[in-house]
């Protein structure tokens, strides 16, 4: 099986089928929810059986295709995964199934054409495996740009209270971080021979000025992407506006990209001004833990409050990125994945709340968990899991990247840390507020919330609720796939993990 072209039967299948539930009549909606998940259930098939045949000892990347595309300006439709690809690709073939369920009756409620939402689901899934799965640096643009469209669509179509305006924030940012980058593309394709094959460019010798500009102008874009602080302000609007099944994605999977996109263009293409910047890197991820922390703990909106979350949590991701352990590097990868599944599923259950009450804000609740027991449990799990409780499998990426980020660099690890203090306030009192307390009579007078979790909301949490607390014990199927591909990033860059104590002596990381 590892001669199949999966990467491409996996690209190109989503939009096959967001093409057959498009043209489905809009008069049988059932048949368009139908069709979609069965295709997301092939994908994550697919999936399944590539992640067994990936040989965790074999070479970095492997299931590569190339195929011939603009080939006088050295473009080709070149896909790779290495083992942070392949984790990522797979995070995307567990949500979409779950979050099309989840979405049942979204477009219903928006009075828009529900095959068009389903459809653009199946779109957007195209277009996030193939940005992970790219191995031509002009593909990966492609793809890093034509995401934005069914996520615009999502947003502004079948969003809620300011949806236009969230969905126009989300894209004019996005692309000007796309501006910056296609930029950068264009000068290393320059320098690079006029090639944009990723294996060719990462052993191109860049002088250090050069090198420097066009670190800068990939990482604007993935700093924007992720987000990392300043440039996060788009993420609470487009989290708080969009349905929540796409917003679990957008969350979930869409702001991976940032991450993966430093770890797979920054670190190994330009590995010099990777370590000049670091630094500043490391600044704006420790100030983003903090602050939107901070900006969490004020919320009143649900969906903002798991937004303001992820910009914490992301955070973390990035200092895990460049403290250039092996440890924190691979906590970092580790967090991507269960961030994904954490907040996923705090989103979609919030959903779920936000539903039946109506209202989104938090002052609108109170007392719900005895009207809606069960629903109410879930919430809570998946805000332990979003403070990285002991047992759920944020910990151990948490746990990960602040010890890897200990080892050489102890004042930001400390101040780090402040996120889990500050993490346990805002979730605990969104909990407290929501479902714990007095209960609110005004819920009494609301049909929704008479009703607790129905069989296919159970389908849609249970497998990731099992996923998490798996993970959360014996994380070590992922781990033996990340750690390689972390290494490997780390040799690109010439980063050796600090030496073990000796006579009561650490002594200086190698350089």
């Amino acid at each position: 099986m590892s001669n199949f072209p999966f990467l491409s039967v996996l690209t190109v299948a989503p939009l096959v089928g967001a093409l057959v539930v498009a043209f489905l009549p809009r008069h049988r909606p059932e048949l368009a929810k139908q069709v979609a998940f069965a295709w997301s259930l092939l994908v994550l098939v697919l999936s399944v059986v590539m992640w067994v045949s990936f040989n965790v000892g074999g070479d970095r990347f492997q299931f590569r295709e190339s195929y011939s595309w603009i080939p006088n300006w050295g473009v080709s439709f070149t896909f790779a995964a290495d083992g942070i690809a392949l984790v990522m690709l797979m995070l995307i073939a567990v949500l979409v199934p779950l979050v099309i369920l989840a979405s049942w009756h979204d477009a219903e409620s928006s009075k828009r054409s529900v095959p068009v939402y389903f459809a653009l689901l199946l779109v957007l899934e195209c277009t996030m495996i193939g940005v992970f799965a790219a191995a031509d640096v002009f593909l990966f643009y492609v793809f890093f740009e034509v995401m934005l469209v069914p996520m615009y669509f999502l947003i502004g179509s079948y969003g809620g209270h300011q949806r236009q305006y969230a969905a126009v924030k989300f894209f004019l940012y996005s692309l000007v971080g796309g501006l910056f980058m296609l930029a950068a593309v264009i000068g290393l394709w320059v320098v690079g021979g006029k090639t944009f094959d990723w294996q060719a460019l990462s052993q191109v010798d860049i002088s250090t000025g050069t090198e420097r500009w066009l670190f800068l102008g990939f990482f604007l874009a993935f700093a924007i992407k992720a987000p990392f602080f300043p440039f996060h302000t788009w993420l609470p609007d487009a989290g708080g506006a969009a349905p929540a099944g796409a917003a679990a994605l957008l969350v979930g999977v869409l702001d991976k990209v940032g991450t993966f996109g430093i770890l797979r263009y920054c670190l190994p293409l330009f590995p010099e001004a990777s370590k000049w910047f670091a630094p500043w890197a490391l600044a704006l991820g420790v100030i983003g833990i903090v602050y939107a922390a901070l900006l969490a703990v004020g919320q009143n909106d649900l969906k903002r409050l798991v937004s303001y979350t992820s910009i914490a949590h992301f955070g973390f991701i990035g200092v895990g990125i460049f403290a250039f352990t092996t440890q924190a590097g691979t906590g970092a990868v580790l967090y991507m994945l269960n961030h994904g599944l954490a907040t996923g599923l705090l989103f979609l259950v919030v959903g779920m709340l936000i539903t039946r009450r109506g209202s989104a804000l938090i002052s609108d609740f109170g007392g719900a968990g005895k009207l809606v027991p069960v629903l109410a449990g879930v919430l809570f799990f998946a805000g332990l899991a979003s403070l990285a409780l002991p047992g759920t499998a944020p910990f151990i990426s948490e746990f990960l990247v602040l010890i890897g980020t200990f080892t050489v660099n102890k004042p930001v690890a400390v101040i780090a840390t402040l996120g889990i203090i500050l993490a346990a306030a805002y979730v605990l009192w969104m909990v407290q507020r929501t479902t714990q307390g007095t209960l609110n009579p005004a819920l009494t007078e609301v049909d929704g919330m008479r009703r607790d979790l129905n069989l296919r909301e159970k389908v849609v949490v249970a497998p990731l609720i099992a996923l998490i607390v798996l993970l959360g014990f014996y994380p070590k199927p992922v781990t033996d796939v990340i750690n390689p591909a972390v290494q490997a990033t780390m040799d690109d860059i010439g980063r050796t993990d600090p030496a073990p104590s000796v006579g009561g002596t650490v002594q200086e990381a190698r350089r």
